[in-house]
């Protein structure tokens, strides 16, 4: 019977070992450790991550009962003082640029979704996690909450994050916005589309400055001056018009609004863009994509581990956060490459039911959660890796 390895093995091979050592040496994270290295470490918390646990001694636990199976990972202690002590002090961003890097692979395999205009289209928010702040003293939101924010910029096309910036929640969604520095980071012709948390007219005059588009809702407290019309109504679009927002704000170019009203519940939105080639529609359209974000963020909460963390110091939050969007990326990937035709909840859920299981990941692939039972007998195909 032909050998395979663990399926856990097999989906640590699609991490891009050569690239971890190397921010493991920028960062020195291996600087004088014994036993726990960082890529221990690594594999400890993404285990923690795909099988949900919710302690340190859970993890230790979990691990020892599996010794027999996770041996030929390498991992030479699963001690949780040991953790405890990596996740507080070994430096988060180790994993942090190892997102990235896995990031870059999935863009190039990416299935990408096409709307009616060729312009990249990209959703920004930002969502919270409530912490409690005699615990997680860092993490000031008010005198008596604490919170972080992920401030994410989520591309529509493949419905990946671009860019994720982490922040107390004390930090407002467009001064973390701004500095994501969309002018230098995006492509002339793109379309960002935002909520009225990120209305500020001199950030909005220097994404257009560079060819950037932004669509955004109006804020009912906004000087609108009318210009003029700027395109015949029709159908749901109720006016489409050229307007000026203010005087002396940072913006004093001519924008656009459009007003649309549902047709399903009556209700009337307005949208404000520098946008004057595409119809109202459109715009109205491009706005609707913005949920799509909010589906993003609603999945990472239910079914990655970001809300109850191992750690209480910043950066064994941030290491445990970054260890599960690195696990987004990896289950992502293998759904891009092998074309998996069911969800990628539905593979969640597969893995951590066979992680230590010795067999192909590919036979795991033809099954769902109603046939995973049969994933028994290990045979000879490996998938492409990094």
């Amino acid at each position: 019977m032909a050998y395979a390895s663990t399926v856990f093995n097999q989906l640590l091979n699609f991490v891009p070992k050569q690239h971890f050592n190397a921010f493991v040496r920028q960062h020195e994270a291996d600087r004088y450790v014994k036993k726990l290295t960082t890529w221990n470490q690594f594999i400890t918390l993404l285990y923690a991550q795909v099988t949900a646990k919710e302690s340190l001694r859970d993890i230790e636990t979990g691990l020892l009962i599996q010794s027999e199976k996770w041996a030929h990972l390498g991992v030479r202690s699963v001690a949780r003082s040991s953790l405890s002590y990596a996740n507080n002090h070994r430096d988060y961003r180790v994993y942090e640029q190892l997102f990235y890097e896995i990031l870059s692979q999935c863009q190039g395999i990416a299935v990408r979704k096409s709307f009616s205009f060729a312009n990249p289209l990209y959703s920004l928010d930002a969502t919270t996690i409530q912490l409690c702040l005699s615990v997680f003293d860092w993490a000031t939101y008010t005198k008596t909450k604490g919170a972080l924010k992920l401030h994410t910029l989520l591309d529509n096309t493949t419905m990946m994050p671009e860019v994720i910036v982490s922040s107390t929640g004390k930090i407002g969604d467009v001064t973390a916005g701004k500095a994501m520095e969309l002018p230098l980071n995006l492509k002339q012709g793109s379309i960002v589309v935002f909520d009225r948390a990120y209305i500020d007219y001199a950030w909005w005059n220097e994404l257009d400055e560079k060819g950037i588009y932004f669509v955004s809702r109006v804020k009912t407290n906004m000087a609108i001056l009318v210009m003029g019309q700027h395109d015949v109504p029709q159908g749901s679009i109720l006016k489409d018009e050229r307007v000026l927002i203010g005087e002396n704000n940072g913006y004093s170019k001519v924008l656009r609004r459009v007003r649309i009203i549902d047709d399903k519940t009556k209700t009337v939105y307005e949208y404000v863009t520098n946008n004057f080639k595409l119809n109202g529609t459109q715009i109205a359209e491009i706005y609707k994509q913005r949920w799509q974000i909010e589906l993003f963020f609603k999945w990472i909460k239910q079914n990655l581990k970001i809300k109850t963390f191992l750690g209480t110091s910043q950066n064994a939050v941030l290491s445990q956060i970054w260890v599960a969007m690195i696990y987004y990326l990896l289950l992502a990937y293998i759904k891009f490459q092998t074309k998996f035709p069911k969800s990628l909840l539905e593979l969640t859920r597969m893995v951590r039911e066979v992680l230590f299981v010795r067999r192909s990941f590919i036979d795991l692939l033809s099954l769902d959660s109603r046939t995973v039972h049969k994933f028994e007998r290990p045979p000879d195909i490996q998938l492409k890796m990094f």
